[in-house]
């Protein structure tokens, strides 16, 4: 068994887990209902777990589905799944690439020539975008696979065929 981990970012990070998990194996209009999801064989909703539901606003009983309003709450603002009350401190928020190299740009001296102010702001330019903008973590996707090939019935006679052996 092996086991993938995906850090899921703040904001828009769930939608990962709209577009490849809440969805099902199925490709996912936007502007669709979920309704597919659920009627259909596939990935099964996620459910609700852990000791920390009793401290939520509302009544959220052990395995009941996650809704995409609920994990957009949760996974992408830091809110109350049920209420929309902040818990704890506000997501962080990381200036973007354009934002950085606007403030660099602003620094600049105002007596440069246009060539000179061209030539630093297409320098500045291409080291912010070689940055990596940062994000805050909401949480981590952990996916249990097993190898291609394995199957419950060929797995039980594996481990039975080396059992024998030793």
């Amino acid at each position: 068994m092996t086991i993938s981990i995906r850090v899921m970012t703040a904001g828009d990070g769930y939608r990962y887990l709209l577009n490849a998990v809440v969805a099902g194996d199925g490709d996912r209009d936007a502007s669709s209902a979920l309704t597919r999801y659920y009627l259909e064989a596939g990935t099964p909703p996620g459910i609700w777990l852990g000791a920390g539901l009793p401290g939520l606003a509302g009544e959220i009983a052990v395995g009941a589905s996650v809704s995409e309003e609920q994990l957009r709450r949760l996974m992408g603002h830091g809110q109350d799944p049920n209420s929309g009350e902040q818990l704890g401190r506000p997501y962080r928020k990381f200036a973007t690439a354009g934002e950085r190299t606007q403030r660099r740009l602003d620094q600049l001296p105002k007596s440069l020539t246009a060539g000179e102010r061209a030539a630093q702001q297409a320098l500045i330019e291409a080291e912010e975008a070689q940055k990596p903008t940062n994000a805050p973590v909401a949480g981590f996707d952990l996916t249990f696979s097993v190898p291609p090939g394995n199957s419950a019935s060929s797995a039980k006679d594996r481990s039975a065929g080396s059992l024998k052996t030793h």
